[in-house]
C-alpha cells in the first residue's frame, strides 16, 4: 500500500513537472526564490502596523519572524528524521525530470509549503477583522508550493503534508499568540 502511494505520488510529480516549457521557466524560478517575494512581506508589515500601532504592531510582526524560524527548523528536523531523496535526486524518476535547480537538501517536507502557509494563515488569523481582501494572500503559499512541483525538486506529498501543517501550526501558534496578547495588551 504505501509502495502505491508512494509511486502515485511519483506519477503525479512527473506528469506536473512536464507540463512546464522552457518559456515559463524564468517565472517559475523567479516565483520560487523567497527573496523576489519581499514586497509582500514589507506589504504585510505595513498593514500590521496600521492596524494595530507600533508597539502592538511590532509584537505582531516579531512572532511573525519567529513563526518563520521555528517552521524553519522544524521542516528541517522532519527532512533529516525521514531522509527521503528529492525526485532531482532520486536515480528511478530524475531523468525524467524538468529540473531548473538541483538543491541537495532531503524532500519530506517541502519547507516552501510549510513555512508560506503557516506565515499566510496565521496573517489572516491576525488581519481579518482589519481588512476583508486579506484572504487573497492565501493564493502565495499555493503558487509558491506548486513552484516546488514545477520545478522537479518535491514531491506532491511533501507539498500537501506541508501544507496541512502549515495550517495546522497557524491555528494553534494563533491562539497561543492571541493569549499572550490579550494578556500583554489589554
Amino acid at each position: 500500500m504505501l509502495e502505491d502511494l508512494i509511486q502515485l505520488d511519483k506519477n503525479i510529480l512527473i506528469f506536473l513537472n512536464n507540463l512546464g516549457n522552457e518559456q515559463w521557466d524564468p517565472i517559475w524560478l523567479v516565483i520560487t526564490n523567497q527573496l523576489y517575494w519581499s514586497p509582500l512581506f514589507i506589504f504585510i508589515f505595513y498593514l500590521t502596523i496600521k492596524a494595530f500601532g507600533w508597539k502592538r504592531g511590532g509584537f505582531m510582526i516579531l512572532s511573525m519572524i519567529l513563526l518563520v524560524a521555528f517552521s524553519d527548523q522544524f521542516t528541517n528536523f522532519i527532512k533529516d528524521s525521514f531522509e527521503r531523496l528529492r525526485p532531482n535526486n532520486d536515480p528511478e524518476i530524475k531523468h525524467l525530470l524538468r529540473t531548473l535547480i538541483q538543491p541537495q537538501s532531503f524532500s519530506f517536507m517541502s519547507g516552501h509549503a510549510t513555512t508560506s502557509t503557516f506565515f499566510t494563515v496565521f496573517v489572516v488569523l491576525l488581519l481579518k477583522d482589519k481588512y476583508k481582501y486579506i484572504y487573497f494572500i492565501l493564493f502565495w503559499p499555493l503558487i509558491f508550493a506548486y513552484s516546488r512541483l514545477y520545478l522537479g525538486v518535491h514531491f506532491p506529498i511533501d507539498i500537501l503534508t506541508g501544507i496541512i501543517i502549515g495550517i495546522i501550526f497557524a491555528n494553534i501558534y494563533a491562539f497561543l499568540f492571541k493569549k499572550l496578547d490579550k494578556k500583554l495588551f489589554t
